[in-house]
């Protein structure tokens, strides 16, 4: 058993008014732009990006009484009320957020708080109790759902709990393959540290780079390595929990029958509940070979064949994933291919690590070539390896030439899919219509289960209004779709407060009461996250 020290260790903050590193960012490739007319039409003109010190925000609502509490809690210089770090912390990553940046007014936390343990996570909750002040825990930043927002509800002030001083390998068991992680351990951090010892623990979303293992946990991530390893939740073996009305520790066996699993309660939580402060996760040793493959369909629909077939047969590839035939074509365009991207057809990325790749190489090919693919040679796989981090910095290209672009994501059966895809698309072409609006819609299948598959769309669309103004109706019309056509209104993106009116509509009355009445236990006064998941009428309603 490994015990190890917390770490301040972190990436530097992402871009206040878009995604990662500014280093990173980039103009949008030729080829591509070249395409948008085609598709979009002509599309406005953008609002021009401001200036961080152009920002206009009310004044902190604490009072000097309030900031001495929870200095108390997390010790001088880690309450932080500074212009910067407030609007820094004004929300996540969705495009409804990055257009909202450029606005001159912002909502913002009234202050955030820097935590670096347990107790002063504990400390800082009893502080906000004791006062009447709303708590949004904080991790990498980079919900896309609205969980995020400085809402202060019922509540005369809201701060924003940023755990990123929380970070840390704690413990390793390398003999029964276990890591305990500081919940706001970045994903690249969580990997330095356990790749020192041999292992590593394989989850990387698009959001890896910023993202934490708290937030991984509290939004029910699942990664591009899902094929393999699984989702995020799969991995959780334990969880350190703190809430407004007591801790929590749950995990200590591999397996129990000792009453409903807890752990769940807080999986998929996003803060309503309390704080996660630690994770323990199940880890591997660092696979040692690697090998690439992509594929070509006729269409989406002889892909996903494939894809079945693969997740019901098992030992498949660590990633594999489909794109239909209009995601190809953008993804083509942006290597510069535009020949190839005017032509039909749908792409499968497959990559296998660990043992026994020819086997399950050799078995996937057989059922990819029964359903009508063709091998394509690495290079493509290859190509998406090297720059899957990297959709966000488009999106923020594409905003700055004008151009709407956001996605969603659900998740169905293998019986449902085509229906659900169809249903979606329908919707957002429909609703981009109405506001006058040309739009392209892509999809992709990017998780794979034996009973069904997640669907992940990417919208664009030649806005010429306001665009969350026009985005809004367009959005409720697509989740509409998706609980109509029998798919989950998140697959892991998680709830926030952008699907929490549509949840109840998939887990029932009874499922809203069951996490109404766990949230009045733990957070009597509803200081955890005010809106998030829960709709805000049905927490206000419990409390009549």
């Amino acid at each position: 058993m490994t015990e190890g020290n917390g770490s301040d260790a972190g990436a530097e903050p992402m871009r206040w008014n878009g995604w990662g590193d500014p280093a990173r960012a980039r103009e949008l490739p030729f080829s591509v732009r070249a395409l948008l007319p085609l598709l979009l039409g002509r599309v406005r003109r953008p609002e021009p990006a401001i200036g961080l010190d152009d920002v206009r925000v009310a004044p902190s609502a604490l009072n000097a009484d309030d900031l001495a509490a929870f200095t108390a809690a997390v010790a001088t210089g880690h309450v932080d009320i500074s212009h910067e770090a407030r609007i820094r912390h004004a929300g996540g990553r969705s495009t409804p957020d990055l257009l909202r940046r450029r606005q001159h007014e912002q909502q913002v936390p009234d202050a955030v708080l820097r935590p670096g343990t347990h107790e002063e996570v504990q400390a800082s909750l009893a502080a906000a109790t004791d006062r009447g002040i709303a708590v949004i825990p904080f991790g990498g930043g980079t919900s896309v759902v609205g969980a995020l927002d400085p809402e202060r509800g019922a509540h005369r002030a809201v701060v924003s709990l940023d755990l990123r001083r929380l970070s840390g390998l704690l413990r390793l068991d390398e003999t029964g393959g276990e890591a305990v992680l500081a919940a706001g351990t970045t994903g690249p951090d969580a990997e330095a540290l356990l790749s020192a010892h041999g292992f590593e623990l394989g989850h990387f979303p698009q959001s890896f780079r910023y993202a934490t293992i708290g937030g991984f946990a509290a939004a029910r991530s699942s990664g591009q390595n899902s094929a393999g390893y699984g989702r995020f939740d799969t991995m959780v073996t334990g969880l350190r929990v703190a809430t407004p009305t007591g801790d929590i520790e749950l995990g200590r066996s591999p397996g129990s029958a000792a009453g409903p699993d807890l752990m769940r309660v807080f999986l998929g939580s996003e803060g309503i509940f309390g704080v996660i402060t630690e994770v323990k996760v199940r880890v591997h040793p660092i696979p040692q070979d690697r090998v690439f493959e992509s594929w070509s369909f006729p269409d989406f629909a002889s892909g996903a064949e494939g894809l079945r077939h693969v997740a019901q047969n098992g030992a498949g590839p660590t990633v594999i994933r489909l794109s239909d035939e209009a995601e190809t074509a953008v993804s083509l365009a942006q290597l510069g291919k535009v020949g190839k991207a005017l032509a039909k057809g749908a792409s499968v990325v497959t990559v296998y690590e660990g043992e026994n790749i020819a086997e399950r190489r050799a078995s996937t090919a057989a059922r990819l070539v029964a359903a009508g693919g063709t091998s394509a040679g690495q290079g493509a796989a290859e190509d998406w390896l090297s720059g899957r981090f990297d959709g966000p910095y488009l999106r923020d290209s594409l905003l700055d030439a004008g151009v709407f672009c956001e996605t969603l994501e659900t998740a169905t059966t293998w019986s449902n899919l085509q229906t659900l895809r169809a249903a979606v698309e329908t919707a957002l072409r429909e609703g981009f219509a109405d506001a006058g609006a040309k739009s392209y819609v892509m999809c992709h299948v990017s998780h794979i289960y034996p009973t069904g598959a997640s669907l992940y769309f990417t919208v664009l669309a030649g806005i010429r209004t306001d665009p969350l103004a026009a985005w809004a109706p367009v959005k409720a019309r697509a989740n509409d779709a998706i609980i109509a056509a029998g798919g989950t209104i998140s697959h892991h993106h998680a709830v926030g407060r952008d699907h929490a009116p549509w949840l109840a509509q998939e887990i029932g009355e009874t499922g809203i009461r069951i996490l109404t009445a766990i949230k009045r236990e733990l957070d009597p006064h509803g200081i955890m996250n005010p809106g998030a998941v829960i709709p805000t009428a049905a927490v206000r309603a419990d409390g009549d």
